[in-house]
């Protein structure tokens, strides 16, 4: 079975965790240390905080930048950790539509649902395809709205020349083993104030104020002593999947490359497929095609067929306004409780081989829906 997603891993990764392994520093220490300073360079961030996970990264995000008691606009079409952090916050979302070709948040939607309550705007750049960011930070501001980035499908992403990582109040990243920088599980956040920098790192380590690597840098002393000023959470990166990280960073750009080879190749594959519609990439982005998701009809019937030739399928995503426990929060998205039902994601993956490309290309275009007479 070709699976949908797989991670790339080396003997850079196995060599990283095994030099960890054996200096017996396997908490948060130097190569999370080493791993935030590398990461906020690649993105032109002056800051990223070493996190266990990207959802971690959404909830203390939405934390520092004070939405508690008030709304968050954000998008349905997303994991459901993205709207969870908002709850874990004591805020309300507020689902606003997305646009019908990239399936991000739309801005118009947005502007409709701001009220006095709005604390914050959530976007995600959905599949690694950058959210117009300008639209959305003008009108934010106009607003004086903090504006929070889930970038989990992101890493590597550009909007208009520059990474996604420095635009908004904080960014959001995934770690996540199929994410395009794999570390099995992590994740971080990217902001450019060194008050907020400093908030998350006590934030992440329980409220600590000094993290146990810190007081052991002392060369005099290990410095025992640390006061605990608020309650925080056990979020902090280990060095174990920092290292893996450190050397998927190194790798990223040449992974990332790979991915939109992959997608080029379906993209001219299907390219005369009328029945099929193929992801878009808007002539101000470089997507870091996280996913390739197509839109089809017959859609069960479409997954069951690739699932006979052992080609592996998902649906990226229900919309999550529709889970029973969102009901609460529930508001008509017509474009959204639409679209989802033709979503299909094919295999995407550096280590893909063309070999295999080239039988899902074969595979689908085998696929004739006229053939059946039910929309399923």
């Amino acid at each position: 079975m070709i699976p949908v997603f797989r991670p790339t891993v080396g003997d850079e990764e196995i060599a990283a965790v095994s030099e960890v392994l054996r200096s017996g520093w396997w908490g948060l220490g130097p190569k999370t240390k080493e791993f935030e300073t590398e990461f906020a360079k690649y993105v032109g961030a002056n800051y990223a905080v070493g996190l266990n996970s990207a959802t971690a990264a959404l909830h203390l995000a939405l934390k520092v930048i004070g939405v508690e008691g008030g709304e968050v606009i954000t998008t349905p079409m997303t994991f459901i950790s993205t709207n969870h952090a908002i709850l874990y916050n004591n805020a309300i979302p507020v689902f606003a539509d997305i646009e019908e070709d990239t399936l991000n948040i739309d801005v118009r939607d947005i502007e409709r649902k701001i009220t006095p309550r709005t604390k914050a705007i959530m976007v995600v750049h959905y599949g690694g395809h950058p959210c117009d960011l300008d639209e959305i930070l003008a009108l934010a501001r106009s607003k004086g709205i903090k504006v929070v980035e889930d970038a989990a499908h992101a890493c590597g992403a550009e909007y208009k020349g520059k990474r996604i990582g420095s635009f908004s109040d904080a960014t959001c990243f995934s770690f996540h083993a199929v994410k395009n920088l794999a570390m099995g599980e992590g994740g971080a956040i990217t902001v450019q104030d060194e008050n907020l920098d400093r908030w998350l790192r006590r934030l992440r380590w329980m409220g600590i104020t000094k993290s146990t690597w810190d007081r052991s840098e002392d060369v005099s002393k290990y410095s025992w002593y640390y006061n605990v000023e608020e309650v925080g959470y056990k979020y902090h990166l280990s060095d174990v999947a920092a290292a893996i990280g450190l050397a998927q960073l190194r790798k990223l750009e040449r992974t990332n490359a790979r991915r939109r080879e992959i997608a080029a190749r379906y993209d001219k594959g299907f390219a005369d497929l009328e029945w099929l519609e193929r992801p878009v990439e808007r002539a101000y982005v470089k997507s870091s095609r996280h996913n390739y998701v197509v839109k089809v009809p017959k859609r069960d019937r479409f997954m069951a067929y690739l699932q006979e030739k052992g080609i592996a399928t998902s649906v990226h995503y229900i919309p999550n306004h529709l889970y029973a426990m969102y009901k609460p929060y529930y508001t008509p998205l017509p474009i959204a409780e639409s679209v989802w039902q033709r979503l299909v994601t094919l295999p995407l993956f550096p280590d893909l081989t063309d070999e295999q490309i080239d039988f899902i290309i074969e595979s689908v275009r085998s696929f004739h829906p006229s053939r059946f007479s039910h929309d399923a």
